[in-house]
């Protein structure tokens, strides 16, 4: 009988950050294309807007470093804080301070909303996956070790 690994270990340094563009930084950790699950860290720079989204499954955001929070709402997520969005929320992410930490574990697909209020784009793990290895080559960095299951 085969058996699985007890446990994959990333070590910190074995997945890259890649360059999105205005200095803010992305690393995709675990993808599960069938399931759509997957989980990325961000570092981002002040001012940094996200286009106003919507995800179709749950999402949590863990904040290891400076702050951002939510256009539509009061609260500020800073370092340590944990976050729980339910399937269906609306939100714009706004960036506070520069270098922003966040890991994000996603269920689903996130859909960009546009100004209309209509579906602009639509983001899969897959999807976000194939633009991190993109940008890794480009970068001049290896293909990283991205748990896929």
């Amino acid at each position: 009988m085969e058996r699985a690994p007890s446990a994959v270990h990333l070590g910190a340094n074995d997945l890259p950050f890649v360059d999105i563009g205005g200095g803010n930084l992305l690393r995709v950790l675990q993808v599960f294309p069938t399931e759509n699950v997957w989980i990325t860290e961000n570092i981002f720079m002040k001012d940094f807007e996200s286009p106003m989204h919507m995800h179709t499954g749950s999402v949590w955001g863990h904040t290891f470093s400076g702050s951002w929070k939510y256009v539509e709402s009061d609260f500020v997520n800073r370092a340590g804080s944990f976050l729980f969005e339910p399937a269906s929320s609306v939100h714009t992410l706004k960036i506070l301070e520069d270098n922003t930490h966040v890991r994000w574990h996603i269920h689903g697909a996130n859909l960009n909303i546009d100004a209309e209020g209509s579906i602009a784009s639509i983001v899969f793990g897959k999807a976000r996956l194939d633009t991190y290895l993109k940008l890794c080559e480009e970068q001049g960095f290896a293909r990283p070790p991205v748990l896929v299951l």
